[in-house]
């Protein structure tokens, strides 16, 4: 059974930093693309970052660029996203998706595997 958890969530100032954490189990981590999007309340889904499944390569959406940046730790089956500079507007559900051999496309239903969120609230 394949399993995605979204960790490191919270409540944060304008101007903070939040580290999420996304844990897989199930799955031959190495093999998949992983990729964070968020909803806030009243929106839709939207992308926020991606990475390849080999790691050579990272995509963000334009509104995370510079202030977001995602990695990933094979040997842990983990992936995390440093959010920095946060806005009012960064307050979302965030999760995580799984997509297999994926270059890090920016549309949700390319990934076969999401979790099931952490909650990211930035006040102002």
């Amino acid at each position: 059974q394949v399993q995605l958890v979204e960790s490191g969530g919270g409540l944060v100032q304008v101007g903070g930093s939040l580290r999420l954490s996304c844990a897989s189990s199930g799955l031959l981590f190495s093999e998949y693309a992983m990729a964070w999007f968020r909803q806030a309340p009243g929106k839709e889904r939207e992308f926020a970052a991606a990475i390849t499944w080999n790691a050579v390569g990272t995509v963000y959406a334009k509104s995370v660029k510079g202030r977001f940046t995602i990695s990933r730790d094979n040997a842990k089956n983990t992936v995390y996203l440093q959010m920095n500079s946060l806005r009012p507007e960064d307050t979302a559900v965030y999760y995580c998706a799984a997509h297999k051999y994926g270059l890090g496309s920016q549309t949700i239903s390319d990934y076969e595997q999401l979790g099931q969120g952490t909650q990211v609230t930035v006040s102002s």
